[in-house]
C-alpha cells in the first residue's frame, strides 16, 4: 500500500508528475498498468484545484510586495508556454500536456488554461486527455528502458 501511495503522491508533484511516478511505480514492483493508473489519477487530482483557485491565489499574493515578483514569474512562464494553446485551442492544450518534457504537463497546462481563461470543463477534458497520452508515452519509454536491463 505504501508503494501505491508513493506513486500517487509523486504524480501530484509539479515537477515530477507522471514522468517520475510511472518509472518509480515500476521500480517499486507495481505492475505497469497499476503504475500507469495511479500516476494518471495522481497527476489529475490537483488539476481542478489549480483551475479553480490559481487566479485567486495569484491575485492575493500579488498584494504583497515581496511575492509580486514570484507571481510575475509565474505569469511570464504561463505566457511563454501558451502559444500552442492560443493557436490550436483545446487540442493545443491536450498536446501541450501530452508532451512529457520539463515545463509541460498538467500543472503548467492548468496555468496556461487559467491565464487564457479557458472554460473549466474544456480545460479539464483537454488536460485529462493530455495526461492519458503522456502516461502512455512515459510508460512505453519506461518499459523500453527497463527491458534493456
Amino acid at each position: 500500500m505504501m508503494e501505491e501511495l508513493k506513486v500517487l503522491m509523486t504524480a501530484m508533484l509539479p515537477v515530477l508528475e507522471l514522468r517520475g511516478a510511472i518509472p518509480l511505480g515500476i521500480l517499486l514492483g507495481l505492475s505497469p498498468l497499476k503504475a500507469y493508473i495511479l500516476s494518471v489519477v495522481g497527476n489529475f487530482i490537483p488539476v481542478p484545484f489549480i483551475l479553480l483557485l490559481l487566479r485567486k491565489i495569484l491575485n492575493f499574493l500579488e498584494r504583497f510586495g515581496a511575492l509580486s515578483s514570484v507571481v510575475e514569474r509565474i505569469y511570464t512562464l504561463g505566457e511563454r508556454r501558451s502559444e500552442l494553446v492560443r493557436k490550436y485551442g483545446p487540442l493545443g492544450l491536450t498536446l501541450f500536456v501530452a508532451i512529457p518534457l520539463p515545463v509541460t504537463g498538467a500543472w503548467t497546462g492548468s496555468l496556461v488554461a487559467t491565464l487564457l481563461n479557458l472554460p473549466l470543463r474544456t480545460s479539464l477534458v483537454s488536460i485529462l486527455a493530455g495526461i492519458l497520452i503522456a502516461g502512455l508515452i512515459v510508460l512505453s519509454a519506461s518499459m523500453g528502458v527497463i527491458s534493456l536491463f
